[in-house]
C-alpha cells in the first residue's frame, strides 16, 4: 500500500481478512477533503482494488465528524482546481464503479462532499449519533458533483428538500430518505459492519464485480462530469461562494441572510 510520512498522513490503512479499511485521521480539521486527504485516499482505494487479497473495502474514520466536505480553507480565493472540483468527481467515481463492494461507516456528522462520499459507496452504516446535511447553499455554492452520486440513491422529494434547506437531519431521516441503509445505535455500529461485511465476502469475486456492474448501468456518472465541473467550478469563484466561504470561516452570517431585527 502506498502511505504518506507520518506528520502528512491523514489517512490510515490497514488490510486484514480480506478486507481494507481506510479510515479519515485528521480530526483537527473534522476530517474535511483537504489536497493530502484526497489523495491519499484515492491512493489507497486504487491500491485496494487492484489487491486481489482485498475482498471488501471499508471507509471508516477517527474523532467526532465523519467528513465535513471540502476543507475551505483552501477555497478561498476562488482557485477551483486548487481546491478539488476537479478532482473530487474522479473520486467519487472510482467508489462508484470500483468492481469489490464499498461500506461506509457514519459516526458522527457528515456534511457537503462528506456525505456525497458516504453515498457513492455501496452500504452505508450509520450510528444514531450520525448527522447529515446539504450545507453548499448556505454557503453560496451548488451541491453539483454530489448529486451525481445522491440522487441515483435517494428518494427523489427527499433529495430535492434537503438539497434545498440546507437542515441538518438525523440518520433515521437518511434511512428514509434512501441515504444510509442501516440506521442503528451507536454502540451496534460495529456488529451492523461486521454483518454486512460478512455477507459481502461471501459473494463470489466475479459475481459481485458484475452485478455492481449492472446496478450501476443506468446511471452515466461520466457523461454528466464536464457540465456539473462546471457549474460547480463556477460558484465557487462566483460572489456568493466567495462571501458564502468567508463568513463560514469567520462565524458570522452570509449578507444575504435576513436580519433578525
Amino acid at each position: 500500500m502506498t502511505s504518506a510520512t507520518d506528520d502528512d498522513r491523514v489517512l490510515r490503512v490497514e488490510v486484514s481478512a480480506g478486507v481494507a479499511r481506510l479510515t479519515l485521521d485528521s480530526p483537527a480539521n473534522r476530517n474535511a477533503l483537504s489536497r493530502a486527504m484526497r489523495a491519499q485516499l484515492r491512493a489507497a482505494l486504487t491500491d485496494a482494488l487492484a489487491d486481489d487479497s482485498v475482498r471488501v473495502v471499508v471507509l471508516d474514520h477517527t474523532g467526532r465528524v465523519f467528513c465535513s466536505g471540502m476543507d475551505l480553507s483552501e477555497a478561498a480565493g476562488g482557485a477551483a482546481a486548487d481546491q478539488g472540483v476537479n478532482e473530487f468527481p474522479e473520486l467519487l467515481q472510482l467508489i462508484w464503479s470500483a468492481p469489490k463492494p464499498v461500506l461506509a461507516v457514519v459516526r458522527g456528522p457528515a456534511r457537503a462532499g462528506g456525505v456525497g462520499l458516504a453515498a457513492a459507496c455501496d452500504v452505508v452504516v450509520a450510528g444514531a449519533g450520525a448527522t447529515f446535511a446539504f450545507t453548499e447553499v448556505r454557503i453560496g455554492v451548488v451541491p453539483a458533483v454530489i448529486s451525481l452520486v445522491c440522487r441515483p440513491r435517494m428518494l427523489p422529494h427527499a433529495v430535492h428538500r434537503l438539497m434545498l434547506t440546507g437542515e441538518v437531519f438525523d440518520a433515521a431521516t437518511a434511512a428514509g430518505a434512501g441515504l444510509v441503509d442501516l440506521a442503528v445505535a451507536d454502540d451496534e455500529v460495529d456488529a451492523a459492519v461486521a454483518g454486512q461485511v460478512a455477507a459481502l465476502a461471501a459473494g463470489a469475486p466475479a459475481a459481485l464485480a458484475e452485478t455492481k456492474r449492472l446496478l450501476r448501468s443506468g446511471t452515466d456518472l461520466a457523461g454528466q462530469v464536464p457540465t456539473l465541473l462546471e457549474l460547480s467550478a463556477r460558484f465557487f469563484a462566483s460572489e456568493e461562494g466567495q462571501e458564502g466561504i468567508a463568513a463560514f470561516r469567520e462565524k458570522r452570517p452570509a449578507r444575504w441572510v435576513p436580519s433578525a431585527e
